[in-house]
């Protein structure tokens, strides 16, 4: 697969990244963008596995499975949004996320917030990608 005309951001004068992303992301030239809707940790025979990990995989899944309908992977990824409803998540949703991005380092927010649409929701993970046609 093409990998993207993307440039990592790391400036010298900003504290370098706390996790597995990239600061910003520069896109250039002709190519392809990819706007994923929030991916939630049901899975597509609509059941919700129980605890944080096993919902965060499957987001991660899902939201993979949307990149490869487009003819991308997770290096073509650009930006990624996660929301988790619960802050002492956040040591779990490390390993799982590296775990799927590997080398890519995507430019990356992460909120903590009160709910999501349904209560047993823990997770929810949106992006953008860039594929150089």
């Amino acid at each position: 697969m093409t990998s993207t005309a993307a440039t990592r951001l790391a400036p010298g004068d900003v504290a370098p990244p706390v996790g597995a992303y990239s600061h910003g992301i520069v896109t250039q030239g002709p190519g392809r963008w990819l706007h994923i809707a929030g991916q939630i940790g049901t899975a597509a025979d609509g059941t919700l596995p129980e605890g944080f990990e096993a919902q965060a995989r499957q987001a991660w899944t899902n939201l993979v499975a949307v990149l490869r309908a487009a003819g991308m992977d997770v290096s073509h990824l650009v930006k990624v949004t996660t929301f988790l409803t619960d802050a002492t998540d956040l040591p779990r949703l490390g390993p799982v996320r590296a775990g799927f991005l590997g080398e890519a380092r995507p430019a990356s927010t992460l909120l903590v917030v009160q709910a999501l649409a349904q209560p047993a929701w823990r997770i929810e993970v949106e992006a953008s990608a860039f594929h150089a046609d």
